[in-house]
């Protein structure tokens, strides 16, 4: 059985922004890539032909990939005003070291975590999810230890 896929209005923009640019200007840089690399001659030792080709496999996979999420993905929009975090809420917390971060609870085709963005999925944003203001929430790491937070904010 597939999994649901959740993306945020933002989430599917962006998406669709990469879909777009995938299909229109990607496949005609390296449609000319591939075009050029076989005036060289033989494509059998071709470096410049094969690298073009396997960049042309991978940006095809991605446009499918991006295609199958945007036509089964459910879109959420996060509550105008909730005082419990769900997806597409901005979550600020304080983790036990005293230290602050903020994260944007995403479904996991848009996580990002060098941005912020993790996933309702991962053991942090599930741990979040459902949580008020002011809650400790414990999280259990991949690794087997535990983290403490405590949610300072949430918003939109």
């Amino acid at each position: 059985m597939a999994k649901d896929i959740i993306l945020t209005p933002e989430g599917r923009k962006k998406l669709e922004h990469e879909l777009h640019e995938l299909e229109t200007v990607r496949r005609r840089e390296i449609g000319e890539r591939i075009r050029i690399a076989r005036e060289f001659g033989d494509i059998s030792e071709n470096s410049e032909y094969d690298d073009a080709k396997t960049e042309q496999a991978w940006m095809e996979s991605r446009i499918l990939e991006i295609s199958q999420i945007l036509s089964t993905a459910t879109v959420v929009e996060a509550p105008k005003r909730s005082n419990k975090v769900s997806v597409g809420s901005v979550v600020t917390v304080q983790i036990a070291d005293g230290t602050e971060r903020t994260f944007t609870i995403v479904g996991a085709a848009e996580a990002d975590i060098a941005t912020g963005l993790i996933s309702n999925e991962s053991p942090v944003g599930a741990a979040l999810l459902g949580a008020k203001k002011n809650d400790v929430v414990t999280v259990d790491t991949p690794k087997g230890s535990q983290l403490e937070f405590t949610i300072l904010k949430i918003s939109k």
